[in-house]
């Protein structure tokens, strides 16, 4: 049996167009929404999905679903690890779907484990693909998906439409509209 989404606290670390279409998308089932990110959206983002801007601890204590969209830097490596999940509900759902080292493994299999959280839904691991021996594997309360969660015919035919509109504009010496600038 699943766990009810309607009128639950969806919390969501990382605001940014992820982020912001899974609060979009939780309007629907009339959850209410928290977030944190690094920087606060416009109070009409914030209007549009009901959300609410809180501290991270704030975040976590609060809410039935955690969704972790952020990407990964030197300040996400590890943001989710044991100070963290003890900090969540034991009845609370952890959601990955940024990138595996945003949520350190360890802290997240002790805490199913314990029953210090109810249950994790990861598309992301790491590595990926996890060894066939990791403890993830084989606990009853997470779902694993291959970095998947997104794959669609709709949304694998605008990957490709953006991989070729910043190819275009590379080879005509224009700015790559999705450019990423290492440090």
């Amino acid at each position: 049996m699943g766990v009810e989404v309607s009128g639950a606290t969806l919390g969501i670390v990382g605001m940014g167009d992820v982020g912001y279409r899974v609060a979009q998308r939780s309007v629907g089932f009339g959850m209410k929404v928290l977030y944190h990110g690094r920087t606060r959206r416009s109070v009409g983002d914030e209007e549009a999905v009901g959300a609410v801007f809180c501290p991270l601890e704030d975040l976590l204590s609060r809410a039935d679903f955690v969704v972790v969209a952020v990407k990964l830097t030197v300040d996400t490596r590890r943001l989710i690890g044991r100070r963290e999940l003890s900090l969540m509900k034991p009845t609370a759902t952890l959601v990955n779907v940024s990138r595996g080292l945003v949520v350190d493994q360890e802290a997240l299999v002790a805490a199913l484990q314990s029953g210090g959280i109810r249950a994790a839904a990861l598309d992301v691991t790491h590595p990926e693909p996890l060894p066939r021996d990791h403890p993830l594997l084989f606990l009853p309360n997470v779902l694993i998906t291959p970095h998947i969660g997104i794959s669609t015919h709709a949304t694998a035919r605008a990957i490709v439409e953006r991989m070729l509109q910043n190819g275009e504009a590379a080879v005509n010496g224009q700015p790559v509209p999705d450019e990423v600038r290492l440090p």
